[in-house]
């Protein structure tokens, strides 16, 4: 009999993915890293701007930026199943193995984030 109540998954993320987010978040010094959820995250005035679930690492977007990522093959940030969070894309897989393509739509996100009024 399946579990009525499945616990959500919290794989960890690949030790090669957090690496490169490091990597390329490490030449960013506008966005602050920390964890979220046990997942690396960077955030920017406090706004979540990037960060990894399980194998996928996610960017915050203008509504331009995110169209333009989907387009590319980018998907919907959902951590809840269904549950898409608006103006978050998940990186394609072959953008985020590429450290330069990988920051570019960091870059992005980072300034995108800046122009949110901080959190308090």
């Amino acid at each position: 009999m399946p579990d009525p109540d499945p616990k959500p998954s919290w794989d960890k993320s690949p030790a090669d993915l957090v690496e490169r987010f490091h990597e390329v978040l490490s030449a960013r010094p506008d966005a602050s890293q920390r964890k979220m959820f046990g997942y690396p995250a960077a955030f920017v005035n406090g706004n979540l701007a990037t960060g990894l679930r399980q194998a996928s690492w996610f960017v915050r977007l203008s509504e331009s930026d995110a169209a333009e990522l989907h387009a590319a093959g980018g998907g919907p940030f959902e951590p809840m199943p269904g549950r898409p969070m608006r103006g978050y894309v998940v990186l394609p897989a072959t953008t985020s193995t590429d450290s330069l393509a990988a920051g570019l739509w960091v870059d992005r996100a980072i300034g995108h984030v800046a122009t949110l009024p901080p959190k308090k």
